[in-house]
């Protein structure tokens, strides 16, 4: 029970911190997704 615990709480962290530190690190879907045949307003 213990380790299943442990385990939710990693993944409440990992998701809510993930888009947080890829956007410190400017990885958007935006920017990733886009090109210069695209256009994005």
């Amino acid at each position: 029970m213990k380790a299943f615990l442990a385990a939710a709480a990693a993944m409440v962290v990992i998701t809510a911190g993930a888009p947080l530190v890829l956007k410190q690190l400017g990885h958007s879907a935006a920017e990733t997704q886009t090109g210069s045949s695209v256009r994005l307003d």
